[in-house]
């Protein structure tokens, strides 16, 4: 059987993929049906769903009456127990022997999550069916793709379990480098560099591998567009030192890591040639404008994830891609997958995702325009039973253990593939900024930091990053939103950023409340040059991927070791006087 697989996998067989997706699409309750069931058959004796009185009937109606929405909290304590060693069915059937560990960017801590074999397959069907309908639009031949992907550092529970995040149990799982061979873009870069014990390194040397094998580069990569961004902006600190290791064939000092040294001395060999070509293109390139297409003249597309809180990174991301395409990437969390980007021509903002109906069984909960206690009012449908323009929050229930589980997502129909839905997605029901009668969305602050630096434009400056927080220390409560800038700005310009991000938030609650006051004085706080670098090495030291990491855009209370970093680099403060 091993070696029918193996043989599988060195062709890649496009039009298979699309076929199976069509056909599975065009009946996506009947299949929703059947996925309910193996999970149900698969995993009914254990402690979790015995509880539940479920007594061996698999059909959706016993059990939605039967078995409850919960959140990540609920399921806690069972899963600590597996990550402590308990070996008893208590999720799943089968013992679980990974733990995934969530980006821990909303809370402030990483969540742990069952992660097994199936999980493993539905990633690698996720990953075929995007790639069957992306190659379709975007052909590539034989090549290599710039990966900026790391490794996170592994560790064992209590009871044994290996644990890291989603995307380092996909990256050190030997189906993952199958798959992306018989897709042809393996990564140009050796494992060595990916599983690095320090991402700085790490990166320092993809890029390196990315000049070494530049022509053979198809597309640039990494699981968020962040790390693109990130990667091209330390590009321009790092080019000229770069260019000196493609010359003399010697790996800079600043690399120390004696496996990726070794592992770069196999690759890297004198090549002046290549380093005056580099170091030419740099050179004439106007404020780095095109600076992928320049280096890697083959490239087809850059692609990662790109919606949500990678939204406010896409206009730099243009910028560094010039006439290339960006394609976004899949939607998934490390809970698991949940739709496909099966519509690549698409613009990012733009982008849909159908839902593939055999990786879980998928629940909606109506919103109706009420992102607070939506559990309470509305009863959640069924795949095939939303409808179009309508936004709803996700509830899915996988072969890993975690049924009827809150995504924390609010999705919205945009369209149907055959019988799934296509859906986009709008923000974290969660995250949101709420003082008084005020709610204001992750989108509602991204808008509001789009429109109110849109007079930074002129001076040649840029937001780097940005977030926020709710202080209600203060009385009354207010708006704190912070900046990091790529220069120097006028107090004067700052001082009408601040008043046009106040003017900005529209939401009816916010703008009524702070008419009154009920809600203070929205504040600016301009935080130093490398402050969002420092928080993502704070999270990379607490065991996260960079490849994994989001800018949490609103800061809770809870994380408070954020704040501090945050709070200690403020280097000025504005307050509007917008509604004086």
């Amino acid at each position: 059987m091993k070696m029918v697989v193996e043989k599988i996998e060195t062709k890649f067989d496009q039009e298979k993929v699309i076929e199976e997706f069509e056909d599975l699409t065009k009946d996506g309750g009947r299949i929703q049906e059947e996925t309910l069931k193996k999970i149900l058959e698969q995993n009914g004796g254990t402690e979790y769903l015995e509880q539940w009185g479920l007594n061996g009937r698999t059909d959706p109606q016993t059990f939605k009456n039967c078995v409850p929405i919960v959140t990540h909290n609920d399921l806690e304590p069972y899963i600590q127990r597996i990550a402590d060693g308990d070996l008893s069915p208590i999720l799943t059937g089968k013992p679980v022997e990974t733990i995934s560990l969530s980006s821990g960017t909303t809370q402030g801590k990483p969540k742990f999550v069952p992660f097994n074999d199936e999980l493993m397959e539905s990633t690698m069907q996720i990953f075929k069916t995007s790639f069957a309908f992306r190659n379709r639009e975007f052909p590539i031949g034989n090549g290599k793709a710039l990966q900026f992907i790391y490794s996170s550092k592994q560790f064992k529970t209590k009871g044994g379990l290996s644990a890291g995040t989603a995307t380092t149990n996909v990256y050190r799982n030997a189906q993952f480098k199958k798959t992306m061979k018989a897709m042809c873009t393996p990564c140009c870069s050796p494992d060595e560099v990916i599983f690095g014990p320090d991402f700085h390194q790490s990166l320092y040397c993809h890029l390196l591998c990315g000049l070494i094998f530049r022509d053979e580069v198809q597309v640039v990569s990494s699981t968020f567009a962040h790390s693109i961004v990130h990667a091209f902006r330390t590009f321009e600190q790092v080019w000229e030192a770069l260019v000196v290791d493609i010359r003399e064939g010697v790996l800079s000092s600043r690399v120390t890591v004696p496996s990726i040294r070794l592992a770069m001395s196999k690759l890297l060999k004198p090549d002046p040639e290549l380093a005056d070509t580099i170091y030419k293109k740099c050179s004439r390139l106007s404020n780095w404008y095109g600076l992928i297409p320049e280096l890697f003249p083959n490239t087809r597309y850059i692609y990662g994830i790109m919606t949500g809180s990678m939204e406010p990174y896409l206009k730099k991301l243009r910028h560094y891609a010039g006439e290339l395409s960006l394609l976004s990437a899949d939607y998934g969390s490390s809970e698991g997958w949940v739709g496909v980007n099966v519509n690549p021509k698409l613009p990012p903002e733009l982008v849909t995702y159908a839902v593939l109906p055999n990786i879980g069984y998928f629940e909606f909960i109506p919103i109706g325009g009420n992102l607070n206690g939506m559990e309470q009012a509305n009863s959640p449908v069924g795949l095939t039973e939303v409808k179009l323009g309508e936004e709803y929050e996700i509830v899915f229930t996988n072969f890993a253990g975690l049924y009827r589980y809150r995504l924390g997502d609010v999705v919205k129909i945009k369209g149907f593939h055959n019988g799934t839905p296509e859906l986009q997605f709008v923000c974290r029901s969660n995250l949101l900024l709420s003082i008084n009668i005020d709610k204001n969305t992750e989108k509602d602050l991204q808008l509001a930091v789009e429109a109110a630096a849109k007079s930074l434009v002129d001076e040649k400056l840029e937001v780097v990053d940005f977030t926020s927080h709710v202080n209600v220390s203060a009385d009354p409560g207010h708006y704190v939103i912070f900046w990091e800038l790529s220069g120097e700005a006028t107090d004067e310009m700052l001082q009408d950023c601040c008043n046009c991000l106040d003017r900005s938030f529209i939401d009816a609650g916010y703008v009524s409340s702070r008419k009154v006051n009920a809600i203070g004085a929205l504040e600016l706080r301009i935080v130093k040059r490398g402050t969002f670098h420092k928080i993502l090495d704070h999270f990379v030291g607490l065991g996260g991927a960079v490849s994994q990491f989001k800018t949490p855009r609103c800061v809770g209370p809870k994380n408070s070791s954020l704040l501090q970093i945050l709070s200690s680099n403020v280097a000025e403060t504005y307050v509007s006087s917008a509604f004086c």
